[in-house]
């Protein structure tokens, strides 16, 4: 009989003690977890905060007593390690309800301890108005601060999941938000260009969006209640009253009710580190492909460890709740006798902001960039489903592949409706080795309810493979800003276009039903950077152009993209 002790009851542990138990009925298993809750659904805190997920008990998806009645699994709640004896296979364990401490053994060891809310040392981060959301109790915090102090405004610190699903949260409930984002845009994943719909998303809904802009210092109000008037009323409040007073790194300051810390996550490392266990480059525990780490004993899985990236292979830190539960099943197969091997990371996640998603996969081009990756890249954007049917909606797409190969190193996507189920197809084609011909090739379902028949993978594997192919040669917005003196920009969109959503200075206007009838107006000794507004009648410009004897670049996803790279917030 195997001795299976697991610390960390969420995801990566949770999923690991259920798989073990269905593989061997006999083995011992133990969680220790040091918190009141284990296998709870945390992606799904901020919407119980909003109020969209009613019930709180809806997040708890396993307790202790349905573990034990449904796979026999000992799950200690309150129960925290305090250290591991490697040598000795032994846990020292205290009890934090009792202050007990007690000694537990083990054969098999699966650490799942998570990651930690960063909290930057500045002076009055500790604030009991300052929140960071990673599970129930910090959930029940907020939910409590909300209904006894009725805060009128909020400020959330952190443009990542977390701290977006936030703002929507904290704009459902009718409070005023800030968002503060010490980069230059938010969410991390994905893509200036394409972070920058998510920015206007938030102005249009009446977040005050500051990028660029970190908190520094924290300063409480002295609290006043009332005031009274000269008819002696004490039950005038002073207005506006705010709790809290934050120094920001632009040398402003902002007054707040409540702020909500979502800077991002460090891995939980420290049993790992004092027991003498390597950690990766990046600070996070090393483990192979089994999950098992510098002791062929003990695993670990989840937002505590370093895993491959599937694009590179080099060690990357990728907090994602289903890699973890992939991880935790792998891991309690091979605590059992198997040999199975983890297959890498590849960060695939979508995030909601009130009506629109925006989801990635793979690399973005900050990444390849910072590597040294040769890449190339195409923009489409065109609709979640046939254009005639009601409700279709605009999906933008961007594809990042191997100049040579077309092997697919990543994707993002954003729109309002069918961002999903887009990226799920391109994350599958990624991991099955698929490039960017293999995506024009696609038989995906259709009918105008729910696609095209040319779908958006479709189209966005037909335009790369077109620029691999030779069949067109693309431009990007910032060749536009780099233009010499043997080139011109060809604006062919129709004269109502521009009056209405603008042109790019100094170009050209001939549209494209007079372009040939007009080849005689462009220079053969230049080069010509055409588009439209999206790319697709900047293609047929281009076959045009080309066959005419012209040097011609298409600028890939036209104006639209350009509009997105260029957008300042």
């Amino acid at each position: 009989m195997t001795k299976i002790v697991i610390i960390g009851g969420v995801a990566g542990g949770a999923s690991a003690a259920a798989r073990a138990r269905r593989v061997s009925e006999t083995a011992e298993i133990i969680i220790l977890e040091r918190g009141e809750f284990v296998s709870f659904a945390n992606c799904g805190l901020p919407y119980h905060i909003s109020g969209e997920i009613e019930s709180r008990d809806a997040l708890l998806l396993q307790t202790p007593e349905s573990f034990k009645s449904r796979f026999n699994v000992d799950v200690r709640v309150h129960n925290e390690v305090v250290s591991i004896d490697r040598q000795a296979k032994q846990l020292t364990v205290r009890n934090l309800m009792t202050y007990e401490m007690y000694q537990e053994s083990y054969e098999k060891l699966l650490l799942s301890p998570g990651a930690s809310p960063i909290k930057p040392p500045i002076s009055g981060i500790n604030n009991h108005f300052v929140h960071s959301l990673r599970n129930i109790p910090d959930m029940d915090k907020i939910l409590s601060n909300l209904l006894l102090h009725k805060p009128k405004h909020a400020t959330v610190v952190g443009g990542g999941f977390i701290g977006l699903e936030m703002v929507e949260a904290l704009r459902h409930l009718g409070l005023d938000v800030t968002l503060l984002e010490l980069a230059d845009q938010v969410m991390g994943p994905v893509d200036l260009e394409m972070a920058n719909m998510l920015h206007q998303k938030l102005v249009d809904n009446g977040v005050d969006l500051r990028l660029k802009t970190g908190l520094t210092a924290v300063d409480e109000y002295p609290i006043q209640l009332a005031e009274a008037d000269n008819t002696g009323d004490y039950d005038k409040p002073i207005l506006p009253h705010y709790h809290l007073q934050l120094a920001l790194s632009d040398n402003n300051t902002l007054a707040t009710d409540l702020v909500i810390l979502a800077i991002g996550v460090k891995p939980e490392t420290s049993l790992a580190s004092e027991c003498g266990l390597v950690l990766g480059p990046l600070g996070g525990i090393r483990v192979d492909e089994g999950m098992r780490t510098s002791d062929a004993d003990i695993y670990a899985v989840g937002d505590a460890i370093e895993t491959a990236d599937f694009v590179t292979g080099n060690p990357t830190l990728i907090p994602l709740a289903g890699p973890a539960n992939r991880q935790g099943r792998l891991a309690a197969d091979n605590m059992l006798g198997g040999d199975k091997k983890y297959r890498a990371t590849q960060g695939t996640a979508i995030c909601k902001l009130f009506d629109m998603a925006i989801a990635s996969t793979g690399l973005n081009e900050k990444s390849l960039l910072k590597q040294n990756i040769p890449f190339e890249k195409i923009y489409v954007h065109t609709a979640s489903h046939a254009s005639y049917y009601p409700g279709a909606h605009p999906i933008s797409l961007k594809l990042l592949f191997c100049p040579d190969s077309g092997r697919i190193l990543g994707a993002q996507a954003a729109g309002i409706d069918g961002v999903d189920k887009r990226m799920d197809v391109l994350a599958v084609a990624q991991r099955a080795g698929m490039t960017v011909h293999d995506l024009a090739d696609l038989e995906l379902t259709y009918a105008p309810p729910f696609g095209s028949a040319r779908d958006v993978v479709n189209q966005a594997g037909m335009v790369a493979a077109n620029v691999l192919l030779g069949d067109e040669a693309i431009c990007h917005s910032q060749d536009l800003h780099a233009l010499t003196a043997k080139q011109i920009i060809v604006d062919i969109r129709n004269p109502g276009e521009l009056t209405a959503v603008g042109s790019i200075a100094g170009a050209m206007n001939i549209p494209l039903p007079e372009l040939r009838d007009r080849l005689n107006e462009l220079p053969k000794d230049k080069e010509l950077l055409v588009f439209c507004q999206v790319g697709l009648r900047g293609h047929v410009a281009y076959r045009m152009l080309i066959q005419h004897g012209f040097k011609v670049r298409n600028l890939t996803g036209g104006y639209k993209t350009y509009q997105m790279v260029n957008a300042r917030f």
